[in-house]
């Protein structure tokens, strides 16, 4: 990857996550499975308090299971904003390059969610007028992984860190099953997402990783509520407990 590139997009980034949209996407699994029995675990916050979990299992060689969730309760004077999503999938995996350090990961997978907005408007601290919205919907997604094992390394402090990159597309359709205004029904709507997602892994042992994700979330369809507004900005810790072990650069 090349790192020059990483420092625009999470500018963009951060300025497209100050839109706002009913969906708020979970941060990618990322979990870079290379061979059979090897488990990934991850947790990753952002700022807005966006909490995600990550875990993954190579069944096989080549076979690697998914599970992810994330939740958000955001609570201010003028808007309250709660998430929730679970997701499973399931997909190919394989290493190749020299010493088979570079992965790819290529996954498909389901789950579903809610999401309710709260809006309020004062006049001299007096409420004057508020407004419910709340959703559930269903998601179905597909993303391809790729990266590597082999480390660079970043002096901080005097400490000398080994750094590893990946990068992830993933298409996501979220389809509405329910929407409700003040309790009103309301036209469903629905939308494609695309993901482009960069990571970047500070290791602090054999097993546990810092990771520091960015994206973008852009929508194919012009929609009124279920639009691309919120991006990925989170700091987590990821957990590989077997696999192939990190090449030195």
């Amino acid at each position: 990857m090349n790192k020059k590139l990483i420092f625009p997009f999470i500018f963009v980034a951060a300025i497209w996550s100050s839109c706002s949209s009913i969906y708020m996407p979970n941060v990618p699994n990322t979990p870079m499975l290379s061979e059979k029995g090897e488990l990934s675990a991850g947790a990753h916050i952002s700022p807005k308090g966006n909490a995600s979990i990550n875990a993954a299992y190579a069944v096989s060689n080549h076979f690697g299971v998914l599970f992810s969730g994330s939740y958000m309760k955001n609570e201010k004077t003028s808007k309250d904003f709660r998430h929730k999503l679970l997701e499973i999938g399931g997909g190919y995996i394989d290493t190749f390059g020299e010493d088979n350090n570079q992965i790819i990961e290529i996954y498909a997978g389901f789950g579903g969610g809610s999401a309710d907005r709260n809006f309020r408007d004062y006049d001299d601290h007096v409420l004057i007028s508020s407004s419910k919205e709340e959703v559930s919907f269903t998601k179905k997604f597909i993303q391809v992984n790729y990266s590597s094992k082999k480390n660079s390394y970043l002096k901080l402090f005097g400490n000398r860190y080994a750094l590893n990159y990946g990068t992830a597309i993933r298409i996501s359709h979220v389809g509405m099953d329910t929407f409700l205004i003040n309790n009103i029904g309301q036209a469903k709507e629905d939308n494609m997402f695309i993901e482009p997602v960069f990571f970047t892994r500070m290791r602090l042992s054999d097993a546990v990783q810092l990771q520091y994700t960015t994206s973008g979330n852009f929508g194919l369809r012009d929609r009124k509520f279920m639009t691309a507004g919120n991006s990925i900005f989170t700091i987590g810790a990821v957990v590989n407990l077997g696999g192939k072990k990190a090449m030195v650069k």
